[in-house]
C-alpha cells in the first residue's frame, strides 16, 4: 500500500507544477543579426617621380633633393590621407638623370612609362628644358625646384611651374650688385655652356653693361672641366675688378683655388650653382672674399627653415646642401592640388596647380601665369671665415606666417584664382620664389 503522506505530497507537487507552468514564459528573443562588416576603403598607390644628378660631380646636390622630396613623402604616408574615397600611399621614384640633357630625356621617358601622377624635378635647367615637352605631351605635372632658366617656364607647357626665381632675376641683381655696390668697371665672365651656367652669365652680363660696366672678357668651360689656368691666364691679361662664373660648385671651387694661384686679384661672382658649403670645401682659404647669390631668403628666415633644417638632419643625418627645402615645397604644392581636387589623376589636380597658395618651408607659394613663383627675392652672401654670410636680401614678398602643413593648406580665401595656362600660352613677365641660406645647403 502507498503512502497516505507520499499521496499528499505528490499531489501537492503536482499542483505546484501545474500552478506554476499555468503561465507560459515568452520565449527569449533571437539574437540580433549582426551588421556585415563595411569592407575596407581601397589603397591606391600614387607614384611621384623624381630625377635629379645622383652620381658625377653634382651628386651632393641631386641627393639633396631627392632627400627633400622623400621628406615630403613620407610625412604626407604618416598622416594617413584619404582623397578620393580611397586611402593613398605615395610612392618615390627617383632616377640618376647624371645631369645630362640626353639622360634626362630619357629617364622622363621611364618615369612616364611607369605611370608616374606626378614629377618634382628636374635639379638642372638642362635637364628640366628637354624633359618638360616629354611631361606635357603625356599631360603630367611637373614642379622643378631648382631649374632657373627662364626658357621652362616660357614655352607655354600647363604642366611646368616651379618653385624658385629664375634668372632673369637673380642674373639682373647680381649684375646690379656688381656695378652698384662692388662697384665694377671691368667684368670678365666665364660659364660652364649648360642651360643653367650660360643663362645666368648671359642675364648677369645684361644687367653689367645697363650699369656701366665693360664686360672684358667672355669665356666658356664645361661642367665637367677642373682645369681653369688657361683660360684664367687670359682673363687676367685683361686685369677684371670681377670675374662672374656662371655654372655649379664642383668648377666654381678649383676655379677659385687656381685664381689664387695665378695671382688673378678679380673677385668672383657666382649665382646659386656655387653658392654651397660644398665650394668653401673644394675652394679652401681660396674662397674667402668670393660673392654669390641664391634666390629666396637666408634659410633662418625662411616661414619654416629652422624647423626643416632640424628635421631633415635628424632624419638623413647630413645638413642642407643647398635645394632640399625646394624639392621638399615642391612635392607638398603637388599633393596640396591633389587634395584640393580630390583626385591623385594629373589631369584633375593639375587644373588646381594655378589656384596653389601654399604655406611652403620656403615661402607663400603661389604661381604667375606661366609657372613662375610669385614675389621672388635674391639675396646676397660673401664667403667669409669658411662659410657663407648674409649680406642683404633684395625684393620679395614681406615675411610669410607660419608655413603651414601639407594637409592643411587648403583653399584659403585668398588664394588667386588663375586659370590653368594654355599650351600656347604667351611668356609673360619673369618672377621668382624663395631660396634657402648657402652655409646651411652643404
Amino acid at each position: 500500500m502507498r503512502s497516505p503522506v507520499k499521496t499528499i505530497s505528490l499531489a501537492v507537487a503536482s499542483a505546484f507544477v501545474v500552478f506554476g507552468c499555468g503561465k507560459e514564459e515568452p520565449p527569449p528573443p533571437p539574437p540580433k543579426a549582426e551588421q556585415p562588416a563595411q569592407p575596407p576603403k581601397p589603397t591606391v598607390t600614387v607614384k611621384i617621380g623624381h630625377s635629379s644628378p645622383l652620381t658625377g660631380p653634382q651628386a651632393h646636390l641631386g641627393k639633396d633633393n631627392e632627400n627633400g622630396a622623400r621628406l615630403a613623402i613620407e610625412e604626407a604616408n604618416a598622416k594617413n590621407m584619404e582623397i578620393g574615397g580611397a586611402k593613398v600611399k605615395f610612392d618615390l621614384l627617383g632616377e640618376d638623370d647624371q645631369a645630362d640633357p640626353k639622360q634626362g630625356t630619357t629617364v622622363a621617358q621611364k618615369l612616364i612609362d611607369a605611370k608616374v601622377n606626378g614629377v618634382v624635378g628636374h635639379l638642372n635647367s638642362g635637364t628640366t628644358i628637354p624633359a618638360s615637352r616629354l611631361y606635357s605631351d603625356a599631360g603630367i605635372p611637373q614642379i622643378s625646384p631648382s631649374a632657373t632658366n627662364p626658357k621652362y617656364t616660357q614655352q607655354g607647357f600647363k604642366t611646368a611651374y616651379r618653385v624658385m626665381a629664375n634668372d632673369e632675376q637673380q642674373g639682373k641683381v647680381l649684375g646690379g650688385y656688381a656695378t652698384q655696390q662692388l662697384a665694377g668697371k671691368k667684368i670678365a665672365i666665364i660659364d660652364d655652356r649648360t642651360a643653367y651656367g650660360q643663362g645666368v652669365a648671359d642675364e648677369f652680363e645684361k644687367a653689367a653693361k645697363s650699369g656701366g660696366a665693360a664686360i672684358v672678357a667672355r669665356e666658356f668651360t664645361n661642367d665637367k672641366a677642373t682645369d681653369f689656368a688657361a683660360i684664367l691666364t687670359k682673363v687676367k691679361s685683361r686685369k677684371p675688378d670681377i670675374l662672374m662664373y656662371g655654372g655649379m660648385d664642383a668648377q666654381a671651387g678649383p676655379m677659385a683655388q687656381q685664381m689664387k694661384k695665378l695671382g688673378v686679384k678679380a673677385k668672383m661672382l657666382m649665382a646659386d650653382g656655387g653658392c654651397t658649403t660644398e665650394f668653401h670645401k673644394l675652394a679652401g682659404d681660396a674662397a674667402e672674399g668670393h660673392y654669390c647669390s641664391l634666390p629666396g631668403v637666408p634659410l633662418d628666415k625662411m616661414p619654416g627653415g629652422t624647423a626643416f633644417k632640424e628635421k631633415y638632419a635628424k632624419r638623413f643625418n647630413v645638413d642642407i646642401q643647398l635645394y632640399a627645402p625646394y624639392a621638399y615645397d615642391a612635392a607638398n604644392v603637388m599633393i596640396d592640388a591633389m587634395k584640393r581636387a580630390n583626385s591623385v589623376e594629373p589631369a584633375r589636380y593639375l587644373a588646381e596647380l594655378p589656384k596653389t597658395a601654399f604655406g611652403g618651408v620656403t615661402a607663400r607659394i603661389a604661381f604667375d601665369e606661366k609657372g613662375d613663383v610669385k614675389d621672388g627675392a635674391i639675396t646676397l652672401y660673401q664667403a667669409k671665415g669658411g662659410k657663407w654670410e648674409t649680406l642683404e636680401t633684395i625684393g620679395g614678398a614681406a615675411p610669410a606666417a607660419e608655413a603651414k602643413p601639407a594637409d592643411a593648406a587648403a583653399k584659403p580665401a585668398e588664394a588667386p584664382q588663375a586659370e590653368a595656362r594654355p599650351a600656347d600660352a604667351k611668356p609673360a613677365a619673369p618672377a621668382a620664389a624663395a631660396p634657402a641660406q648657402p652655409a646651411e645647403k652643404k
